[in-house]
């Protein structure tokens, strides 16, 4: 663990203090059975480093997490026989456990999945969407 807070759940996991089941690690970053699955496999990779949001880790290691992300998600597919897997991130709104964490969780057609998902909602105008696209660009430069 790397200057995680004493009461942050998934610190407790890196260190050994919270029982979970590993099926990753290494020195930058575990990845365990999350203990609420969306479907059994369902995979949480976190940075052993404690940082709340992606914008918190530092550059040089998003790389590497993402590249492990990439192998997990090859491996849940094997083992579960999965079609595909479902990669996400909450940062903040609806993070339940305020350490960074990547979502892997295995998928097949039909599976249900879809009162996951939010309502869409769309542009009210060509403006609008211009205007949007045009403050993010702005937050950019």
């Amino acid at each position: 663990m790397k200057d995680g807070p004493k009461d942050c759940l998934f610190c407790g996991i890196i260190s050994g203090a919270t029982p979970a089941e590993v099926v990753w690690r290494t020195p930058d970053s575990i990845a365990f059975l999350d203990h609420r699955p969306l479907f059994p496999g369902h995979i949480l990779l976190i940075p052993t480093r404690h940082v709340v949001t992606l914008a918190d880790l530092p550059a040089a290691e998003v790389g590497p997490l993402f590249q492990a992300a990439q192998r997990l998600e090859r491996a849940v597919e094997t083992a579960l026989d999965a079609e595909g897997t479902f990669i996400a991130i909450n940062n903040i709104v609806s993070q339940s456990v305020l350490h960074l964490h990547v979502h892997i969780v295995p998928r097949r057609k039909g599976d249900g999945l879809k009162g996951f998902f939010w309502p869409r909602h769309k542009y009210e105008s060509d403006e609008h969407l211009r205007g949007i696209a045009e403050k993010i660009r702005a937050a950019l430069a």
